[in-house]
């Protein structure tokens, strides 16, 4: 038979079928198996299922202990004895006993007793090398030949449409109910088994629907079982166990992260963590002992990017349940201001690099750079500011990312920001002056003249007051892409050449000169060969790095558009598939439709030989009624889906 400490039954294990039998094969052939990972994720039931296993056919008994059951150090070798009926013997004595009856032992939840277990084991398999010992804890236990199986949460599906094991578990409690309620309670709970079994206990009280909203509302810690306080009945009390196990500094570390909606580098975590009472060197060495405790996750490991040959660094997460109770922590030490004004300063700083990497060094790693902190920019554009300071950072944060809005093409999204922000900061400043260019920049590219222009006269008159040649010039430009959707040719080409004869001062921000330059080639395309190809030569000679993909998909659409207009279809068509696929290296939809609408046009030309009848209406393809055109959101680029 198997003697276990305690004689509670023994709950189904669901979706764990690899790690069982890497488990189950290590038996035999390891001395020591350590499983470990985060709280609540199933490590006690899956080394009790394979020992109950083993241990029938082969007529073994196990011995365990857990170690969260009140136990000290000193008691948790006589706890052993006890339950082998050896009380008052030693540990050497125990090991010989185990050995001549067949018997392994289970160390249940070593972590308050980690080193005391840690020693009990060393002295264990000195007495008897041949004894099979099983531990589960959320770190290893750091000896010689331990065989560690991490566990993690389970899936919530498997591929697109295939619901995972966490599904599985939860519909399980709940019987047929509909699939995508499922995947929406077990992706919140973020498929800890832990969680989803206590999330299922509501369901006596409440509808599917009605605990997907809660949880949806208020997180995985609102679940919690019969006793509150008890670790493995409360998804609170397993992550407070687990928070005192931790030295103040990595509580502080631990409880400052939580304002970090997604996953994050080494960086923001210094960022947000680093204080008075926490210094910045300190913190690498937090993130990793959070990480061997299974607080945070590794996401991702130290690498080098394939395609820019950067170094790029780890980057952790700190899952929804142990953010959610690191929040409550730092709500109740009153420190959570003075963390989310941190966390609102470092993403202004990473908008501000990657506006810097845009026109600097690679356009690619700054749109890698942006989506890699999407989460935290969303979180900063949108969380309530503290006060007027912090509702200038937001503001800032919008405006340096002006390329992601206006040149990768979600121009929606920004002006969301945009007009929301400007309500919250209406001091009339030099960056407020920017924002207002921005916005109205974003409509005017939306063929939006109503809500651009507006926005356009109120950031010349804060130009003018600030002295802002910068800003005056970006107004220009701005009335040149307003012209051009008009078909007002000769406006466009004034706007544009006025645009264009501006020596930029702050380079960083907007599209600049050589932008102007390449629109202006845009506008004279149909009319004017000469002058057109030299617009263009100039943007392209005027760029910022040869990595401007932004300006080179410009520059080589103008070549088309001359070429096609001056009956060159072929020299077109080429010039018309170099700035496609460069188009769609940034992603601007409302570029990447005009040339594949140009393309189809310029395929059907080499085809018949036909000649364009009317070149200059190649620029206005975009036009949302009219014969042969299909009203397609062209102007905006909306966000994938998780």
């Amino acid at each position: 038979m198997t003697a276990w400490a305690d004689h509670g039954p023994l709950p189904d294990v669901v979706g764990r079928a690899v790690e069982h039998e890497q488990v189950a094969g290590l038996l035999d052939g390891a001395q020591l198996i350590t499983l470990t990972g985060p709280a609540g994720v199933g490590k006690s039931v899956l080394a009790r299922a394979v020992l109950e296993e083993h241990t029938g056919p082969h007529h073994d008994t196990v011995l365990r202990v857990g170690c969260w059951e009140g136990l000290t150090a000193e008691d948790l070798t006589a706890t052993l004895l006890g339950a082998a009926g050896l009380s008052g013997h030693t540990a050497e004595t125990l090991a010989a006993y185990c050995r001549a009856q067949h018997t392994r032992v289970l160390l249940d939840d070593c972590d308050p007793l980690l080193d005391a277990c840690a020693l009990l084991v060393r002295r264990l398999l000195q007495a008897e090398p041949a004894l099979r010992i099983m531990a589960t804890a959320r770190r290893p236990l750091g000896l010689p030949g331990e065989r560690v199986v991490p566990l993690g949460p389970l899936p919530v599906t498997l591929g697109e449409g295939i619901a995972g094991p966490a599904v599985e578990l939860l519909a399980a409690h709940t019987g047929p109910a509909a699939p995508e309620l499922l995947v929406s309670v077990c992706r919140t709970l973020e498929g800890s088994p832990l969680a989803i079994g206590l999330a299922a206990r509501q369901l006596d009280r409440m509808s599917l629907s009605q605990l997907a909203r809660k949880l949806d509302a208020h997180g995985p810690l609102h679940c919690s079982g019969p006793a509150p306080t008890r670790r493995h009945t409360s998804l609170h009390a397993a992550h407070a166990a687990g928070y005192a196990l931790c030295s103040p500094l990595d509580q502080q570390v631990w409880a400052r992260l939580s304002v970090l909606p997604g996953d994050f580098d080494p960086w923001l975590a210094g960022c947000v963590c680093t204080s008075s009472d926490v210094p910045a060197a300190a913190v690498d060495g937090a993130l990793e002992r959070l990480r061997v405790a299974s607080v945070l996750e590794c996401v991702r490991d130290a690498q080098s990017a394939r395609d820019t040959g950067v170094t790029l660094p780890p980057r952790y997460r700190l899952p929804r349940g142990a953010r959610d109770f690191g929040r409550a922590q730092l709500r109740a030490a009153g420190e959570e201001n003075g963390a989310l004004g941190r966390f609102r300063q470092a993403c202004a700083a990473l908008a501000a690099e990657a506006q810097i990497t845009w026109q600097g060094t690679g356009q690619q790693l700054a749109v890698r750079l942006v989506e890699d902190e999407q989460h935290h920019l969303d979180a900063a554009l949108t969380r309530p500011p503290l006060d007027a300071e912090d509702a200038l950072g937001a503001l800032e944060i919008a405006v340096s990312l002006w390329f992601r809005w206006a040149a990768c093409g979600f121009r929606r999204e920004g002006r969301a920001h945009l007009d929301r922000l400007l309500l919250l900061a209406p001091e009339d400043t030099a960056l407020r002056a920017r924002a207002l260019w921005l916005a109205g920049h974003l409509a005017a590219q939306e063929n939006a003249p109503a809500a651009a222009e507006p926005l356009l006269d109120q950031a010349w008159a804060a130009a003018v007051m600030h002295a802002d040649s910068d800003g005056l010039a970006r107004i220009a430009h701005t009335h040149g892409v307003l012209a051009l959707y008009r078909g007002d040719t000769a406006t466009a080409v004034a706007c544009l050449e006025e645009a264009a004869r501006h020596t930029s001062r702050d380079p960083w921000f907007g599209p600049g000169p050589a932008h102007s330059r390449a629109l202006l080639a845009i506008a004279l395309a149909p009319h004017d060969a000469d002058r057109a190809t030299a617009a263009a030569r100039r943007a392209w000679q005027s760029r910022h790095s040869d990595g401007d993909f932004w300006l080179y998909s410009t520059v080589l659409y103008a070549r088309a558009l001359i070429e096609r207009a001056h009956g060159e279809p072929a020299a077109a068509l080429r010039a018309c598939r170099k700035a496609l696929v460069a188009k769609k290296l940034i992603g601007d939809p409302l570029f990447i439709a005009g040339a594949r609408t140009m393309l189809a046009g310029l395929r059907r030309q080499v085809r018949t030989g036909t000649p364009v009848c009317d070149p200059a209406a190649e620029l206005r393809w975009w036009r949302r009624t009219g014969p042969g055109t299909r009203p397609q959101p062209y102007f905006s680029r909306l966000r994938a889906g998780p």
